[in-house]
C-alpha cells in the first residue's frame, strides 16, 4: 500500500523534473535556439521500422541510408506514414526528386473513416471551386509540396482529400527559386497550434494560421506515374528528424 507521503513526493518530482530538464537543456544549448537532446530521428537509416504504407502499393525501400520511392506505372499513389501521431513539432528532412515527378510531406494527416464530401479549391483560393466526394480510407491533411516542375511550388501548403491549395507560391518568387531541381533540398516544417511555417533551403515559404487539423500522422508521398517516361524515377529521403513542442 502506497502512503500519502509517497504520492506527495511523486507529485513534487513530477513538477520539478521537467523544470530541471528544461534548465539543463538551455544550459547545454547556450547560443542555440533549440536543444539538440529533444530531437528524435524518425528514420534509422537501415529499416522502415515505425512506418507503414497507406493509400496504395507504393514501392518504398531503404538503400544507402536513404528512404527510396521508386515509381511504378498504374499503381495508385500512396504514402509511407508514421505509426505515431504528432500535434506540435518542428520537422526537418532532406529530399531529392526527379524533375518528372511530384511528391509531398504529409503533416497532421488522417484517413476519412466514411465517404465524405468537401469543398475543394482547384489551383488557388480564387480558382474554381468543386465539391468532390472522397472515399472511405482516403488520406487527408496538410501536405508540404515537393514540386520540381516549372511551376515550382515546393514548400507550399496543400491539403489532399479536402480543400486543395491553402497557400500557393503564385506571388512568392523568392520561395519559388529556393528549390534546387535534381539536387538535395532541406525542408523545415513548424506546426505549433494554429501556426504553420515552412522553409526550403533556409528560405521562408509559408507563414500562416490554419485550424483544420490539430494532430495526425506524418507521411512521405508516392505520386502515381501517369506516363511511361515516369516509370522507375525516384524520390529520395534522408536525415528525417522531429522535435515535439
Amino acid at each position: 500500500m502506497y502512503s500519502t507521503t509517497f504520492f506527495k513526493r511523486a507529485f513534487i518530482i513530477a513538477i520539478i523534473l521537467p523544470v530541471v530538464f528544461s534548465m539543463g537543456c538551455q544550459n547545454r544549448s547556450a547560443g542555440h535556439e533549440e536543444c539538440q537532446d529533444a530531437w528524435q530521428n524518425l528514420f534509422d537509416g537501415k529499416t522502415l521500422n515505425g512506418w507503414g504504407i497507406v493509400g496504395g502499393k507504393a514501392d518504398f525501400y531503404v538503400e544507402d541510408s536513404m528512404i527510396v520511392c521508386n515509381t511504378k506505372l498504374d499503381i495508385d499513389g500512396g504514402y509511407l506514414v508514421t505509426e505515431k501521431l504528432y500535434a506540435n513539432f518542428i520537422l526537418e528532412l532532406d529530399v531529392k526528386i526527379d524533375t518528372s515527378l511530384n511528391s509531398g510531406v504529409q503533416c497532421r494527416s488522417q484517413i476519412w473513416e466514411k465517404d465524405t464530401i468537401t469543398t475543394y479549391v482547384a489551383g488557388n483560393p480564387e480558382g474554381t471551386v468543386s465539391q468532390p466526394k472522397w472515399d472511405s480510407g482516403y488520406v487527408w491533411g496538410y501536405q508540404i509540396e515537393v514540386d520540381p516542375s516549372d511551376r515550382a511550388w515546393s514548400g507550399g501548403l496543400y491539403e489532399p482529400g479536402n480543400r486543395g491549395w491553402v497557400v500557393t507560391l503564385a506571388d512568392n518568387e523568392a520561395a519559388r527559386k529556393s528549390f534546387k531541381p535534381m539536387d538535395w533540398n532541406h525542408f523545415k516544417i513548424v506546426m505549433n497550434g494554429n501556426k504553420i511555417q515552412t522553409w526550403v533551403n533556409g528560405i521562408l515559404v509559408v507563414d500562416t494560421i490554419d485550424e483544420m487539423s490539430a494532430s495526425g500522422f506524418l507521411g512521405l508521398q508516392f505520386h502515381k506515374a501517369n506516363r511511361e517516361w515516369q516509370v522507375d524515377k525516384k524520390v529520395l529521403w534522408k536525415n528525417i528528424k522531429i522535435k515535439e513542442l
